[in-house]
Protein backbone atom coordinates (compact mmCIF):
# COMPACT_ATOMS: atom_id res chain seq x y z
CA UNK A 1 0.00 0.00 0.00
CA UNK A 2 1.34 3.56 -0.75
CA UNK A 3 -0.06 6.61 0.97
CA UNK A 4 -1.21 9.81 -0.36
CA UNK A 5 -1.25 13.49 0.14
CA UNK A 6 -5.55 14.25 1.05
CA UNK A 7 -6.09 16.90 -1.19
CA UNK A 8 -4.87 20.42 -0.50
CA UNK A 9 -3.26 19.23 3.43
CA UNK A 10 -0.49 17.24 4.57
CA UNK A 11 -2.53 14.24 6.33
CA UNK A 12 -1.03 10.76 4.70
CA UNK A 13 -3.66 8.49 3.84
CA UNK A 14 -3.66 4.91 2.02
CA UNK A 15 -4.21 4.90 -1.99
CA UNK A 16 -7.31 2.71 -0.86
CA UNK A 17 -9.89 3.30 1.81
CA UNK A 18 -11.75 1.21 3.81
CA UNK A 19 -15.70 1.44 3.46
CA UNK A 20 -17.70 0.40 6.65
CA UNK A 21 -21.14 0.86 5.70
CA UNK A 22 -21.26 -3.33 5.86
CA UNK A 23 -19.75 -3.11 9.64
CA UNK A 24 -22.92 -4.74 11.65
CA UNK A 25 -26.20 -6.24 9.88
CA UNK A 26 -28.85 -3.97 12.17
CA UNK A 27 -30.17 -3.27 8.63
CA UNK A 28 -30.62 -7.10 7.38
CA UNK A 29 -27.24 -7.39 6.27
CA UNK A 30 -23.93 -6.51 6.41
CA UNK A 31 -21.17 -8.53 8.06
CA UNK A 32 -21.63 -9.48 11.93
CA UNK A 33 -18.38 -8.86 14.50
CA UNK A 34 -16.32 -11.27 13.55
CA UNK A 35 -16.35 -11.14 10.54
CA UNK A 36 -15.88 -7.18 10.57
CA UNK A 37 -12.94 -7.45 12.11
CA UNK A 38 -11.57 -10.32 10.15
CA UNK A 39 -12.15 -7.68 7.39
CA UNK A 40 -10.48 -4.77 8.97
CA UNK A 41 -7.33 -6.44 10.07
CA UNK A 42 -6.68 -7.66 6.47
CA UNK A 43 -6.80 -4.19 5.09
CA UNK A 44 -4.14 -3.08 8.05
CA UNK A 45 -2.06 -5.56 7.61
CA UNK A 46 -1.81 -4.85 3.43
CA UNK A 47 -0.83 -0.98 5.00
CA UNK A 48 -3.94 0.64 4.75
CA UNK A 49 -4.89 3.53 7.56
CA UNK A 50 -8.04 5.33 5.87
CA UNK A 51 -11.33 4.35 7.82
CA UNK A 52 -14.31 5.83 6.10
CA UNK A 53 -17.73 5.43 8.17
CA UNK A 54 -20.49 7.47 9.51
CA UNK A 55 -23.17 8.25 11.62
CA UNK A 56 -25.76 6.32 10.88
CA UNK A 57 -24.13 3.15 9.22
CA UNK A 58 -26.13 0.51 10.45
CA UNK A 59 -27.38 2.40 13.16
CA UNK A 60 -24.26 3.21 14.65
CA UNK A 61 -22.99 -0.23 14.66
CA UNK A 62 -20.47 0.39 12.29
CA UNK A 63 -18.57 2.82 14.29
CA UNK A 64 -18.51 1.06 17.90
CA UNK A 65 -17.08 -1.70 15.67
CA UNK A 66 -14.28 0.50 14.34
CA UNK A 67 -14.01 1.99 18.32
CA UNK A 68 -13.26 -1.46 19.26
CA UNK A 69 -11.00 -2.52 16.28
CA UNK A 70 -8.28 -0.10 16.66
CA UNK A 71 -5.83 -0.50 18.59
CA UNK A 72 -3.38 2.53 17.92
CA UNK A 73 -5.31 5.27 17.32
CA UNK A 74 -2.85 7.21 16.37
CA UNK A 75 -1.75 5.20 13.16
CA UNK A 76 -5.25 5.63 12.11
CA UNK A 77 -7.24 8.46 10.22
CA UNK A 78 -10.52 7.98 11.13
CA UNK A 79 -13.30 9.69 8.77
CA UNK A 80 -16.93 10.04 9.58
CA UNK A 81 -20.13 11.98 8.23
CA UNK A 82 -23.19 13.96 9.50
CA UNK A 83 -26.57 14.64 7.82
CA UNK A 84 -28.51 11.63 8.09
CA UNK A 85 -31.08 11.75 10.47
CA UNK A 86 -30.73 9.81 13.83
CA UNK A 87 -34.42 10.30 14.53
CA UNK A 88 -36.08 10.00 11.32
CA UNK A 89 -39.38 8.43 12.94
CA UNK A 90 -43.30 10.15 12.04
CA UNK A 91 -44.00 13.46 13.04
CA UNK A 92 -45.59 13.84 16.30
CA UNK A 93 -43.90 10.50 17.61
CA UNK A 94 -41.39 10.58 20.28
CA UNK A 95 -39.13 8.85 17.47
CA UNK A 96 -39.15 12.45 15.32
CA UNK A 97 -36.66 15.27 15.63
CA UNK A 98 -36.75 17.81 12.44
CA UNK A 99 -33.17 19.08 14.17
CA UNK A 100 -31.69 15.50 14.28
CA UNK A 101 -30.23 15.27 10.74
CA UNK A 102 -29.25 18.13 7.68
CA UNK A 103 -26.22 20.39 7.85
CA UNK A 104 -26.86 23.10 10.41
CA UNK A 105 -25.05 23.81 13.53
CA UNK A 106 -26.88 21.87 16.00
CA UNK A 107 -27.49 18.48 13.86
CA UNK A 108 -23.48 18.93 13.11
CA UNK A 109 -22.75 18.90 16.79
CA UNK A 110 -25.05 16.58 18.11
CA UNK A 111 -23.78 14.37 15.38
CA UNK A 112 -20.29 14.42 16.04
CA UNK A 113 -20.43 13.85 19.70
CA UNK A 114 -22.30 10.68 19.13
CA UNK A 115 -20.16 9.55 16.65
CA UNK A 116 -16.60 10.56 19.40
CA UNK A 117 -18.78 8.85 22.16
CA UNK A 118 -18.84 5.49 19.65
CA UNK A 119 -15.44 5.75 18.42
CA UNK A 120 -14.43 5.91 21.52
CA UNK A 121 -12.16 8.68 20.71
CA UNK A 122 -12.16 12.15 21.09
CA UNK A 123 -11.27 13.56 17.36
CA UNK A 124 -11.79 12.44 14.28
CA UNK A 125 -9.28 13.27 11.24
CA UNK A 126 -11.77 14.12 8.61
CA UNK A 127 -15.19 15.00 8.97
CA UNK A 128 -17.72 14.74 6.16
CA UNK A 129 -20.91 16.76 5.17
CA UNK A 130 -22.50 13.99 4.38
CA UNK A 131 -25.29 14.81 1.86
CA UNK A 132 -26.24 19.14 0.72
CA UNK A 133 -29.57 19.64 2.71
CA UNK A 134 -30.49 22.54 0.29
CA UNK A 135 -32.16 24.36 3.41
CA UNK A 136 -28.47 25.51 5.35
CA UNK A 137 -26.76 28.89 4.98
CA UNK A 138 -23.50 27.98 3.12
CA UNK A 139 -21.75 30.40 5.80
CA UNK A 140 -23.41 28.33 8.71
CA UNK A 141 -22.18 25.09 7.88
CA UNK A 142 -18.47 26.86 7.26
CA UNK A 143 -18.19 28.74 10.02
CA UNK A 144 -19.60 25.80 12.14
CA UNK A 145 -17.07 23.32 10.54
CA UNK A 146 -14.53 25.49 11.46
CA UNK A 147 -15.01 25.93 15.11
CA UNK A 148 -14.75 22.40 15.18
CA UNK A 149 -11.55 22.23 13.69
CA UNK A 150 -10.49 24.94 16.41
CA UNK A 151 -11.79 22.88 19.26
CA UNK A 152 -9.38 19.98 18.07
CA UNK A 153 -12.32 17.60 17.59
CA UNK A 154 -11.70 17.90 14.01
CA UNK A 155 -8.51 18.11 12.19
CA UNK A 156 -9.35 17.99 8.13
CA UNK A 157 -12.99 18.31 6.12
CA UNK A 158 -14.57 16.84 3.22
CA UNK A 159 -17.82 16.81 1.45
CA UNK A 160 -20.07 14.59 -0.17
CA UNK A 161 -23.11 14.25 -2.51
CA UNK A 162 -23.30 17.79 -3.08
CA UNK A 163 -23.14 20.31 -6.39
CA UNK A 164 -19.79 21.65 -7.85
CA UNK A 165 -21.38 25.05 -7.41
CA UNK A 166 -22.28 24.17 -3.76
CA UNK A 167 -18.22 22.93 -3.06
CA UNK A 168 -16.57 25.93 -4.87
CA UNK A 169 -18.56 28.52 -2.98
CA UNK A 170 -17.93 26.88 0.14
CA UNK A 171 -14.55 26.55 -0.16
CA UNK A 172 -14.25 30.23 -1.37
CA UNK A 173 -16.25 31.99 1.46
CA UNK A 174 -13.68 29.27 3.58
CA UNK A 175 -10.69 30.84 2.04
CA UNK A 176 -11.70 34.16 2.55
CA UNK A 177 -12.61 34.14 6.13
CA UNK A 178 -9.66 32.58 7.10
CA UNK A 179 -11.33 29.45 8.05
CA UNK A 180 -10.94 25.43 7.38
CA UNK A 181 -11.82 24.34 3.65
CA UNK A 182 -12.95 21.13 2.38
CA UNK A 183 -9.81 19.05 1.10
CA UNK A 184 -11.53 16.20 0.07
CA UNK A 185 -14.59 15.19 -2.25
CA UNK A 186 -16.33 11.88 -1.65
CA UNK A 187 -18.62 11.18 -5.19
CA UNK A 188 -20.47 8.56 -6.83
CA UNK A 189 -18.12 7.19 -9.42
CA UNK A 190 -17.59 4.42 -11.57
CA UNK A 191 -17.80 2.92 -15.52
CA UNK A 192 -21.27 2.75 -15.14
CA UNK A 193 -21.58 6.17 -13.46
CA UNK A 194 -19.55 9.03 -15.08
CA UNK A 195 -21.66 12.16 -14.58
CA UNK A 196 -18.94 14.08 -12.12
CA UNK A 197 -16.74 14.40 -15.01
CA UNK A 198 -19.06 16.99 -16.20
CA UNK A 199 -18.24 19.31 -13.31
CA UNK A 200 -17.32 17.68 -9.85
CA UNK A 201 -14.09 16.49 -10.99
CA UNK A 202 -12.59 19.05 -12.99
CA UNK A 203 -13.56 21.33 -10.11
CA UNK A 204 -11.53 19.26 -7.36
CA UNK A 205 -8.54 18.74 -9.84
CA UNK A 206 -8.39 22.69 -10.61
CA UNK A 207 -8.76 23.29 -6.34
CA UNK A 208 -6.75 20.27 -4.96
CA UNK A 209 -9.50 18.66 -3.25
CA UNK A 210 -8.89 14.50 -3.44
CA UNK A 211 -11.06 12.56 -4.55
CA UNK A 212 -12.99 9.40 -2.85
CA UNK A 213 -15.15 7.43 -5.20
CA UNK A 214 -17.82 5.27 -3.51
CA UNK A 215 -19.77 2.69 -5.99
CA UNK A 216 -16.82 1.76 -7.54
CA UNK A 217 -18.33 -1.71 -8.90
CA UNK A 218 -21.36 0.03 -10.18
CA UNK A 219 -23.97 -1.63 -7.50
CA UNK A 220 -22.25 -4.34 -8.26
CA UNK A 221 -22.80 -4.78 -11.76
CA UNK A 222 -19.08 -4.44 -12.77
CA UNK A 223 -18.01 -7.72 -10.76
CA UNK A 224 -19.77 -9.66 -13.52
CA UNK A 225 -22.34 -11.55 -11.42
CA UNK A 226 -25.25 -9.82 -13.02
CA UNK A 227 -24.07 -10.33 -16.72
CA UNK A 228 -23.88 -14.23 -16.03
CA UNK A 229 -26.83 -14.21 -14.16
CA UNK A 230 -28.99 -12.36 -16.89
CA UNK A 231 -27.39 -14.84 -19.23
CA UNK A 232 -28.91 -18.11 -16.98
CA UNK A 233 -32.14 -15.95 -15.94
CA UNK A 234 -31.47 -16.10 -12.64
CA UNK A 235 -31.23 -12.52 -11.99
CA UNK A 236 -32.10 -11.34 -8.59
CA UNK A 237 -31.69 -7.57 -6.96
CA UNK A 238 -32.71 -5.37 -5.21
CA UNK A 239 -34.66 -1.86 -6.23
CA UNK A 240 -31.33 -0.12 -5.79
CA UNK A 241 -29.18 -2.68 -7.96
CA UNK A 242 -32.23 -2.62 -10.99
CA UNK A 243 -31.45 0.52 -11.51
CA UNK A 244 -28.06 -0.57 -12.91
CA UNK A 245 -29.02 -3.43 -15.53
CA UNK A 246 -29.35 -1.29 -17.93
CA UNK A 247 -28.74 -2.58 -21.58
CA UNK A 248 -25.31 0.18 -21.43
CA UNK A 249 -24.37 -0.88 -18.03
CA UNK A 250 -23.99 -4.58 -19.11
CA UNK A 251 -22.40 -3.83 -22.40
CA UNK A 252 -19.64 -2.02 -20.05
CA UNK A 253 -19.67 -5.12 -18.04
CA UNK A 254 -18.82 -7.24 -20.54
CA UNK A 255 -15.81 -5.39 -21.73
CA UNK A 256 -14.31 -4.88 -18.34
CA UNK A 257 -15.10 -8.93 -18.54
CA UNK A 258 -13.10 -9.39 -21.29
CA UNK A 259 -10.19 -7.27 -20.51
CA UNK A 260 -10.20 -9.39 -17.32
CA UNK A 261 -10.02 -12.19 -19.35
CA UNK A 262 -7.11 -10.78 -21.42
CA UNK A 263 -5.11 -10.25 -18.19
CA UNK A 264 -5.75 -13.17 -15.70
CA UNK A 265 -7.90 -11.19 -13.36
CA UNK A 266 -11.05 -9.94 -12.20
CA UNK A 267 -13.81 -8.09 -13.22
CA UNK A 268 -13.56 -6.17 -10.20
CA UNK A 269 -10.27 -5.64 -10.34
CA UNK A 270 -10.20 -4.22 -13.52
CA UNK A 271 -13.04 -1.70 -12.46
CA UNK A 272 -11.30 -0.62 -9.77
CA UNK A 273 -7.91 -0.04 -11.39
CA UNK A 274 -10.21 2.23 -14.30
CA UNK A 275 -10.79 4.44 -10.93
CA UNK A 276 -7.82 4.66 -9.34
CA UNK A 277 -5.73 5.02 -12.62
CA UNK A 278 -7.95 8.56 -13.32
CA UNK A 279 -5.90 11.71 -13.45
CA UNK A 280 -5.78 13.89 -9.64
CA UNK A 281 -6.05 12.37 -5.94
CA UNK A 282 -7.80 9.72 -6.70
CA UNK A 283 -8.36 7.03 -3.75
CA UNK A 284 -11.29 4.52 -4.16
CA UNK A 285 -13.54 3.40 -1.27
CA UNK A 286 -13.56 -0.52 -1.14
CA UNK A 287 -16.15 -2.15 0.78
CA UNK A 288 -17.03 -5.42 1.82
CA UNK A 289 -19.12 -8.17 3.12
CA UNK A 290 -16.76 -11.32 2.72
CA UNK A 291 -12.50 -11.55 3.34
CA UNK A 292 -12.34 -12.48 -0.23
CA UNK A 293 -13.78 -9.87 -1.25
CA UNK A 294 -11.51 -7.41 0.31
CA UNK A 295 -8.48 -9.23 -0.72
CA UNK A 296 -9.65 -9.08 -4.19
CA UNK A 297 -9.83 -5.44 -4.23
CA UNK A 298 -5.97 -5.08 -2.35
CA UNK A 299 -5.28 -7.46 -5.63
CA UNK A 300 -6.23 -4.64 -7.68
CA UNK A 301 -2.86 -2.91 -6.35
CA UNK A 302 -0.94 -5.59 -7.77
CA UNK A 303 -1.07 -4.07 -11.40
CA UNK A 304 -2.28 -1.03 -13.71
CA UNK A 305 -4.20 -0.94 -16.77
CA UNK A 306 -2.51 -0.25 -19.79
CA UNK A 307 -3.25 3.09 -22.24
CA UNK A 308 -4.93 0.45 -24.41
CA UNK A 309 -6.93 -1.29 -21.89
CA UNK A 310 -7.94 2.67 -20.47
CA UNK A 311 -8.77 3.62 -23.91
CA UNK A 312 -11.39 0.87 -24.84
CA UNK A 313 -12.79 1.28 -21.22
CA UNK A 314 -13.34 4.59 -21.41
CA UNK A 315 -14.99 4.41 -24.98
CA UNK A 316 -17.22 1.71 -23.67
CA UNK A 317 -18.36 3.72 -20.74
CA UNK A 318 -18.36 7.62 -22.66
CA UNK A 319 -21.26 10.18 -21.94
CA UNK A 320 -21.96 13.49 -23.33
CA UNK A 321 -20.77 16.41 -21.51
CA UNK A 322 -23.54 17.98 -22.16
CA UNK A 323 -23.37 21.77 -22.22
CA UNK A 324 -21.48 23.99 -22.07
CA UNK A 325 -18.75 21.48 -22.03
CA UNK A 326 -19.37 19.47 -25.61
CA UNK A 327 -20.38 23.51 -27.30
CA UNK A 328 -17.12 24.99 -26.07
CA UNK A 329 -14.66 21.63 -27.00
CA UNK A 330 -16.87 21.75 -30.58
CA UNK A 331 -13.99 22.97 -33.05
CA UNK A 332 -16.33 25.43 -34.27
CA UNK A 333 -16.44 27.02 -30.82
CA UNK A 334 -12.76 26.62 -30.48
CA UNK A 335 -12.12 28.64 -34.04
CA UNK A 336 -14.56 31.36 -33.11
CA UNK A 337 -12.47 31.98 -29.63
CA UNK A 338 -8.66 31.40 -30.77
CA UNK A 339 -8.88 31.51 -34.59
CA UNK A 340 -6.84 29.18 -36.65
CA UNK A 341 -4.22 28.66 -33.47
CA UNK A 342 -5.92 26.74 -31.12
CA UNK A 343 -4.12 23.93 -31.64
CA UNK A 344 -1.01 25.85 -31.19
CA UNK A 345 -1.74 26.34 -27.80
CA UNK A 346 -0.64 23.95 -24.59
CA UNK A 347 -3.30 24.81 -22.20
CA UNK A 348 -1.96 22.98 -19.25
CA UNK A 349 -5.37 24.74 -17.16
CA UNK A 350 -7.55 22.07 -19.13
CA UNK A 351 -9.68 19.85 -16.98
Amino acid sequence: MRYKLLGASGLRVSELSLGTMTFGDDWGWGTPKKQSGEIFDAYVEAGGNFIDGANMYTNGTSEKYIGEFIQDRAAFVIATKYTLNSYPGAPNSRAYDPNSGGNHRKSMIQSLEGSLRRLGTDYVDLFWLHSWDSTTPIEEVMRALDDLVRSGKVLHLGISNAPAWIVSEANAIAKLRGWSPFVALQIQYSLVERAAERDLLPMARAHDIAILPWGILGAGVLTGKYTDGAKQGRLSVDSWREGFLTERNLVIASEVQAIADEIGCSPTQVATNWVRQQPGVVIPIVGATKLDQLEESLASLEFELDDAQIARLDAASAISLGYPHDFLADPFSLELIHGAHAADIDNHHAP
